[in-house]
């Protein structure tokens, strides 16, 4: 995992207190007072919090700390959850082709466009995105489905259709999931 930076901006006390106490963190602690040096040093990091004492409009990934006092291993416990927050958001979406999967809100979006999906269109996309050729009718009934029989059934090619359609009447995109003759692909 990344190093965890988490970023005191215009809160000199608080950069004191984490400084005089010289605690074993599983995060780097940097003071930042101008708004310039805050936007160089994001820049360049993925895993980071910025914590200050009021709400600054303009800056993402911001923890506010205006409920004060507050013991320390508390604030150290706050901070490492808002760590595992973000780690979790950034687990939860998926790219495939130039579309972006939420698996959280089971969304698929591009450009600002997006649309709705099921569990089982999700479920489908992303079997198949993983899958480096193409996947046959039985192995989605099985994997996806969970169908072991071997009656003959057209779930898996209407399920298909059925998003197919979706995605062409949102995105125009009629090449997401290509046909073969011996299954489905997303290439």
């Amino acid at each position: 995992m990344s190093t965890q930076n988490l970023i005191i901006y215009k809160f000199t006390v608080l950069y004191h207190i984490f400084e005089e106490l010289g605690l074993d963190l599983n995060f780097s602690v940097t003071f930042i007072d101008n708004e310039n040096l805050l936007n160089k040093k994001v820049r360049n990091l993925n895993n980071y919090i910025i914590i200050s004492n009021k709400k600054y409009s303009a800056i993402d990934n911001q923890f506010v700390l205006d409920n004060l006092p507050i013991n320390i291993f508390k604030l150290v416990e706050k901070i490492n959850i808002e760590f595992l927050k973000k780690q979790f958001n950034s687990q939860s979406e998926v790219k495939v082709k130039n579309y972006t999967i939420d698996l959280n809100s089971r969304e698929m979006l591009t450009n600002n466009i997006k649309i709705k999906l099921t569990e089982k269109e999700i479920d489908t996309i992303t079997y198949l995105s993983k899958a480096n050729n193409t996947v046959s009718i039985d192995e989605l009934q099985e994997k996806v489905w969970g169908y072991h029989s071997d009656i003959e059934t057209h779930t898996v090619e209407t399920h298909i259709y059925r998003l197919r359609k979706k995605i062409l009447n949102t995105f125009n995109d009629k090449d997401f999931i290509i046909s073969e003759k011996n299954g489905y692909q997303i290439k």
